[in-house]
Formats: C-alpha cells, structure tokens, sequence
C-alpha cells in the first residue's frame, strides 16, 4: 500500500463523512508524508476523485451492478480512487490499482469487503474502454438530454448546471464544466520582501517555468504541481492566491494615504494586495489597513500571514455580522463575505457536493445583514467594495439590489467611472466585476463598488 493511496482514503473518508473540508484534509495529510511525490500524489487522487465522482459512480453502478450510493463508505471511496486512476490516470499500471484496491478498503475498515472490492475493481479495468456514460447530445437537444450529459459525464450537481444552462446556453456551460475538471495553474505573487523582477527571475533560475497573470500585472502563473518543486527559500516569499482573488482586491483602488478595512480578511490574501498598494510610495500620513475577521484560528492564520509580509496591517478580531465598533471613518471597506464558493470548483471540488440550492437564500441573507454593518463604517465619498467568490446572481446582484434599496446614500460606481487596476474586460455593463471561466480561463468571481452619497 502506498503512502500517497492510503492519504487520498483518508482524506476522501473525512470529506464524505463532512469532517473537514478537501483542503484542510490535505493540509494534514501532506504533513506525515515525507516524500514531496507522494504528497502531489495524494493531492492528484484526492482532488481528482471528487471532480468527477457522480462519473465514477456511474462506472462502479455498471461494474457492481447496484447503485454505487448503497455501498458502503468504505468501499465506495475504495472503488472511486480506483475508478479514477483507471479512467484518468494512464500511467498507473492497472495490475497495481487492483491490488493496492484489496490493501486500502482493509486500511479503511472494511476487511470483509476485500473480495467485492477486488472483483468490481478488476471488471472496471476491463471495461475501461467501454463508455456508459450519456453521449454528448446534438445542440438541439431536450433539455433533459443536455443535463443528464453535464451532469453526468462532466460530473456536476444537476441543480447548479440547470442553472448555468437557462443563464448561458449548453456551449458555454460545457465550456465551464470542463474548465472546473482540471487541474488549475497556480497564480502566486510575492509576500512583499521580492519584486516582481526578483521572483521572477528566481523561479528562471529553478527552472521553474511561468509566466505573468493575465489579468494582475505583479503576479506569476505557475502550472500544476509546480509548488512542490520550489525551494523552502523561495516558498517563504510568496503566497498562493487565486488570480480572481487579487482582481477583487485591486478592485478595491486602495491608495497611500488612505484609511481602508478588510473587514473578512483571513486568510490574508487581499489584505497584502491592498497593503503593498498602499505602501507602494512612500509612507503617507494617515495611511491605516485594518484586517478583521472573527473566529480566533482565522484571526491567528491572518496575523501569521501579515507578520510574513512585515505590512503595517492592524490584525483585529472583529464579528462583521454584527456590529463593527468604528464610526464612518474609512476611506474604503472590502467586504469579501463568506458564500457558496460556487465559482470555486475548479480548486475546491469537494462543494459540488457539499452545496445545495436551498443554500443560497441562507448565504445571500447573511451577506446583505453584514453589507448593511459594513456600509455604516464607510464615510461619505467613501466606497465600500462588495464581493464573493459565487458564480450565482442570488449571492451577488440579488444582494446588492437589496441594499441599495435600503440604503439611498450608497450608489453603484458609475460604469464609465475608472477602475485603473481592473481589465475593462471584467466589467459588465454596470461596472462590476465578474470574472468567468468560459470567458476568461477564471474562477467566477462577482464585485462591486458603492459609493456612499457626501453629506449634504
């Protein structure tokens, strides 16, 4: 039994069981692996497997001859890590799938299964040329045809590519769900001790290859798997973050001189953007970034990361649900609220799963209560920025079309007002940001600007 197959069961074991998410689980596992291959190795067959598990269920469904969902756990996660390797991972020898199959549904606790498991594991490889997954229908397909191919064989949550299909059509729906697939790039950008020129110019030396983000002029695009290669050194100056995450913070325009609260900060990523945009010149009187968050692991992850950077950032514990204890003393507040994370597939796969439509309406209530706590700590000609990291208009527009109804001293930013570190390509034709994987190769990311009316 390999290191790396026995991590994936686990952590898959936990993430079925809703004990943590797939990433924390990773975080963990990855711990007590000491061979860096074995650790992308995990990664690879953990995430792997839950984006395209509803497609795996269906190979074990024919293989078992009875619904993969009436296994037990055990041997259902067993059968997907085997499923997938078989189906999607060519250079795994099949002799050794099956086998390795037998050792890790025993390793999972379930010894008596090991014959089930061996049995529906070697049919799987024998048919893994066959394909019982529904076809891709012609364009003019019945809608019932175009779902069951979406959510099917591109292993998606039938409610939410329902939805994308009524908003975009099947093209770029497919277009999506296969953007969501596979194994994203990784956009990293330097703490703040390198320039852009230096981090670059090291990663050429580690014969790392890269090349600049798209859409965020100081960040670097790595391809998957390439963080394992990096030095401890040069890990230590940089921080991994979702190139739609920095638009979001650029999004914000925070500038030297200013007074700015990141009022859900952690784990820290838009905070650094923002401070090192604000420190960009020399040291400004008055210039103050506040990061908030509210639980205490979230607020010590957040402190680590600033202490990292060394930006002047002020770390406070602050419940933005609530109240925030400041008057309308900020130039600008970064409201990143928590949500569904639906645009985030592509990196946390294990949500397809967990999300259900009658989610949202909880999500979205929560966001419009803390854009309202939020909106008061603004000061007149201040902007407040609101944004998600949720591909759905219930968690994004719907929210704000709320709060603007009840707060006439807040106004949408005029569109053709000037956003100088966002690609007019990203805004929609009111001027929010809306970033979107068929268009432009991102998670789907959704902010906008409100600007507080001055006083009269």
């Amino acid at each position: 039994m390999t290191p790396a197959r026995l991590a994936a069961g686990r952590v898959l074991m936990a993430v079925a069981r809703d004990e943590a998410t797939l990433a924390s689980q990773l975080d963990d596992a990855r711990t007590g692996l000491d061979d860096r291959r074995d650790r992308a190795l995990a990664g690879e067959l953990a995430a792997g497997t839950l984006r395209w598990q509803k497609a795996l269920d269906a190979w074990i469904s024919h293989a078992a001859q009875r619904a993969a969902s009436s296994l037990d756990l055990p041997i259902l996660i067993t059968l997907r890590l085997a499923a997938y390797q078989i189906h999607h991972l060519d250079r795994v020898p099949v002799h050794a799938v099956v086998n390795e199959s037998v050792d890790l549904v025993r390793e999972l606790g379930a010894p008596r299964a090991a014959g089930l498991v061996n049995a529906v594991a070697r049919r799987l490889a024998r048919e893994a040329t066959e394909s019982h997954l529904p076809r891709r229908p012609a364009p003019d397909a019945e809608r019932a045809a175009q779902l069951s191919y979406l959510s099917t064989t591109l292993s998606h949550p039938a409610w939410l590519v329902g939805r994308w299909l009524d908003r975009y059509g099947v093209e770029a729906t497919e277009t999506w769900c296969r953007f969501n697939n596979r194994p994203p790039d990784v956009t990293i950008r330097s703490i703040g001790r390198l320039t852009y020129a230096e981090l670059t110019s090291q990663l050429s030396a580690a014969e790392i290859p890269w090349k600049t983000a798209p859409f965020v002029d100081d960040a670097v695009r790595l391809p998957p798997g390439a963080l394992g290669r990096l030095s401890a050194a040069l890990t230590a100056e940089i921080y991994v973050q979702d190139e739609g995450a920095q638009i979001i913070a650029r999004l914000a325009n925070a500038a030297p001189g200013e007074r700015v609260l990141d009022a859900c900060a952690a784990p820290g990523g838009k905070t650094l953007v923002m401070a090192a945009d604000m420190t960009r010149d020399d040291h400004q009187p008055g210039t103050l970034l506040v990061a908030a968050d509210r639980r205490p692991a979230r607020v010590a992850l957040l402190s680590t990361i600033v202490a990292r950077a060394h930006h002047p950032a002020v770390v406070v514990a602050l419940d933005a649900a609530a109240s925030l204890p400041f008057g309308p003393v900020f130039d600008c507040v970064l409201l990143d609220a928590p949500c569904s994370g639906l645009g985030t597939l592509r990196r946390d796969p294990d949500l397809k799963w967990i999300r259900q439509a009658s989610d949202l309406p909880g999500f979205a209530a929560a966001a419009t209560r803390m854009l309202a706590v939020a909106a008061d700590a603004v000061r007149p000609g201040g902007r407040l920025v609101y944004a998600t990291c949720s591909s759905e208009p219930d968690e994004n527009t719907a929210v704000v079309d709320t709060f603007l109804a009840a707060r006439p001293d807040f106004a949408r930013l005029p569109a053709s007002a000037p956003r100088p570190h966002v690609s007019p390509s990203l805004l929609d034709a009111h001027g929010a940001v809306i970033t979107s994987p068929p268009v432009h190769g991102l998670d789907a990311y959704f902010g906008v600007v409100l600007v507080r009316r001055p006083a009269a």
